[in-house]
């Protein structure tokens, strides 16, 4: 049944609903290090859209330093939280990535930023 109350649920058809429990059977399969590093692979290839990295001829018209250094952060955030989690194994390739892109960052901003105040160096400390 649907009606126009906002407040009124909407019909969902079984298809849809067993559509949804698939994906959520899914997810359960996905061991968490795999969910981590899948999640720090999309920051780091945003940022590195972001920073104007991209292999697209118009890779600098899509650069955003502003965008790039809150998704620097935010894995930087990740990459710190997770890696007693995920151990050295994926924590160090993250890592790598990270100080590429925290460098890369430096590089392409006109006014450079204190040690210590560079995207996500308040979780991994001055990248140099």
């Amino acid at each position: 049944m649907s009606t126009s109350d906002r407040n009124s649920h909407v019909f969902e058809p079984a298809a849809a609903q067993a559509d949804v429990s698939q994906q959520i059977r899914d997810i359960s399969e996905v061991p968490a290090i795999e969910v981590i590093t899948t999640a720090a692979v999309h920051l780091m290839s945003a940022a590195a859209v972001k920073l104007g990295l991209a292999a697209e001829e118009n890779a600098q018209e899509l650069k955003d330093l502003d965008e790039a250094r809150k998704l620097i952060t935010a894995l930087a955030g990740l990459v710190t939280a997770a890696a007693p989690e995920i151990g050295s194994q994926h924590a160090g390739p993250l890592r790598d990535g990270l100080r590429s892109l925290q460098l890369a960052f430096r590089e392409e901003s006109i006014i450079p930023d204190a040690p210590g105040k560079g995207p996500g160096e308040k979780y991994t400390g001055p990248v140099n």
